[in-house]
């Protein structure tokens, strides 16, 4: 370990129970690129806040675990929900890992994978964890709650509630 590493890791392992310098910056990483990239749909933004290996360890099925991947999920939302936007809500940090919890709210009035637009309002709810180093994301975990998402737009049913 560098002379620099030994350093960053003594700043971020605080006895005092204080959040460190490096994990405040590492939340406002998060903080900025959730707002940049989900919170505003912007394609362009995401390889500004993700590095070039950056690395999707939960992909939704038929998206590339990499900066293209984001880029198409992002253009897929902006088609489906152009008014969407995204509350952060809690941003915690521990070394170069940070997690939020957030919600997506949008009005679904384009296709999405194949669902006509509804004109209903949703409320999407997720966590990630991200890795972040050097100012950029280079790993992420999301859990998505996509069952929400399909109630919410009419196509499958709330349980206890199926067809009969």
């Amino acid at each position: 370990m560098s002379a620099g590493q030994s350093m960053d890791r003594r700043m971020s392992e605080s006895p005092t129970g204080r959040t460190s310098m490096a994990s405040e910056e590492n939340k406002n990483t998060l903080r900025r690129s959730l707002d940049e990239v989900w919170g505003k749909l912007n394609t362009s933004a995401v390889d500004q806040y993700y590095a070039a290996n950056y690395v999707d360890h939960t992909p939704a099925p038929g998206f590339s675990p990499n900066r293209d991947g984001i880029k198409k999920a992002v253009e897929l939302y902006r088609k489906a929900f152009p008014n969407g936007r995204l509350t952060i809500g809690d941003v915690l940090s521990e070394g170069d890992e940070v997690a939020a919890r957030f919600t997506f709210h949008g009005k679904h009035t384009g296709e999405l994978q194949g669902i006509a637009p509804t004109n209903k309002d949703v409320n999407l709810t997720g966590l990630t964890i991200c890795r972040i180093q050097n100012g950029k994301v280079v790993e992420s975990w999301e859990a998505i709650d996509q069952y929400q998402l399909f109630q919410q737009l009419g196509v499958v049913q709330p349980p206890g509630q199926g067809m009969r």
